[in-house]
């Protein structure tokens, strides 16, 4: 392999290289970095010139990356955190006087049980730090990705077995619930049959009307029929509360929100997709002191959350 001329290459070419990546647009980069927008384009256009590709390809609204720009994309957002750590040095990192933004990922049943206390626990200990969530319903596989890209700082999901380079801390166990209206003609020990009668709502962003449910359903002879879909949780519940469709809706959820809607929930006449939720960060992000701490914080979080409702759950085996 060829060696290159390191003294060719200003690091600053990779500072620009990573905002222009994630803002898509290289006026919003050069605000972000307090330059110029032609300071921006100099760059862009020296380090064109190193990797010997366009990099980003303008387009109405902004800039789209090359499939080269692409593959670059985690090197080097990885090269500028492990520079800034080594920078850092031995410095502390602080919660106290931290001034930072941190982007969390989940789906919006496992934030919204998470979220009230989170936010207050971070408040307390963090004043200075602020949160940014993204909804993750359906795009578990994608969310790994943006955790590669640290576009994510940290994602919670139900996935185990994940690749090496991500380290997992369980939170909670959590299974799913059947939820009705109060008066709905479902009794309260359905059997699967009925269950499989009943018109359905289903969470999914995308609109398809299959879920893990309709598996679980094939394998016993049955179907249903989902009447509607949503893209959210607290949507579901909120449909649910005035209408004869009944949803299978996590267990955790159900028990901190059901009540403000109106709706019951009921045992399912099986296990519905009982997993593990966990915190998920890639490895090397946790060399950041910062994002070492959230992962901690959010699994104090959970257990102060989840603890004492446990003995009322049945967590499905």
């Amino acid at each position: 392999m060829n060696k290159i001329d390191l003294s060719r290459v200003d690091l600053n070419l990779l500072v620009l290289f990573d905002a222009v990546m994630q803002e898509r647009h290289v006026g919003r980069a050069a605000r972000k970095l307090h330059l110029s927008s032609s300071a921006v384009s100099h760059g862009l256009g020296r380090l064109r010139q190193l990797v010997k590709d366009p990099l980003f390809l303008r387009q109405p609204k902004g800039v789209v990356p090359t499939e080269r720009a692409n593959l670059l994309a985690a090197p080097v957002a990885d090269i500028l955190l492990r520079t800034r750590q080594v920078i850092a040095g031995a410095e502390q990192f602080e919660p106290k006087k931290c001034r930072r933004r941190f982007m969390l990922g989940a789906p919006d049943a496992a934030s919204a049980v998470l979220l009230p206390r989170l936010l207050a626990n971070i408040r307390r200990t963090a004043p200075g730090v602020d949160l940014g969530v993204r909804n993750l319903v359906g795009r578990f596989e994608m969310a790994l990705d943006e955790l590669d890209q640290r576009t994510l700082d940290v994602a919670v999901l139900p996935l185990e077995g994940l690749p090496a380079r991500f380290v997992c801390r369980k939170l909670y166990d959590e299974d799913f619930v059947i939820v009705r209206r109060k008066g709905h003609q479902l009794g309260r020990n359905p059997s699967l049959a009925e269950y499989s009668a009943a018109p359905h709502l289903l969470v999914s962003v995308a609109g398809d009307p299959t879920g893990s449910v309709d598996q679980i359903l094939a394998k016993q002879g049955l179907s249903r029929r989902v009447v509607l879909t949503v893209s959210n949780f607290m949507q579901a519940l909120a449909v649910v509360a005035e209408s004869d469709l009944v949803a299978a809706l996590p267990r955790h959820f159900v028990v901190k929100h059901a009540a403000r809607y109106g709706v019951v929930s009921v045992e399912p006449p099986m296990p519905l997709m009982p997993s593990p939720l966990s915190a998920i960060a890639p490895r090397v992000a946790l060399a950041d002191a910062g994002i070492a701490w959230l992962m901690d914080v959010l699994e104090r979080t959970a257990k102060t959350v989840t603890g004492s409702r446990r003995s009322n759950y049945r967590i499905g085996k």
